[in-house]
């Protein structure tokens, strides 16, 4: 399966975030939509970086309440590490697990049309295998 088929199945709007918004406004709409990260979108880039939890963490930890008036652009993870619709699956979770990345923009034509979590791929994965299991006891108990 393709990364372009498991997001066909997402109906969810992909939330994101200005390079130029301050941390404590990219912090809310985490909190409020409850997710863990967002793609920032940065002018004629249309995927900048990445904002999630982890950065606000480290820009706390370094620069205390500071960190909140600071910008997007600031603490973000940059460049953002992105993958087509036609990556399988498998290859876009070794890439996550590889990385040690959790969230992960899909982009088509310098546009991005999606974005995954290591969660979607990996409840592909275990959605399959349970589907493989129950055909070879169907199997298993027709023979």
């Amino acid at each position: 399966m393709t990364i372009a088929r498991l997001i066909a199945d997402h109906s969810g709007e992909v939330w994101s975030c200005n390079a130029d918004a301050t941390v404590s406004e990219a912090v809310e709409l985490l909190a409020t939509k409850r997710i863990g990260a967002l793609p920032v979108r940065d002018g004629a880039q249309d995927v900048a970086g990445i904002f999630s939890e982890r950065d606000v963490l480290y820009s706390l930890q370094k620069h205390g309440p500071a960190a909140l008036e600071m910008t997007v652009r600031e603490v973000m993870t940059s460049p953002a590490i992105t993958t087509q619709p036609g990556t399988s699956v498998l290859e876009a979770l070794a890439l996550m697990t590889r990385r040690r990345m959790r969230h992960l923009p899909v982009v088509e034509n310098g546009r991005m049309i999606g974005f995954v979590s290591i969660g979607d791929l990996v409840k592909y994965r275990i959605d399959h295998i349970e589907a493989e299991a129950s055909a070879l006891r169907d199997y298993i108990q027709m023979a």
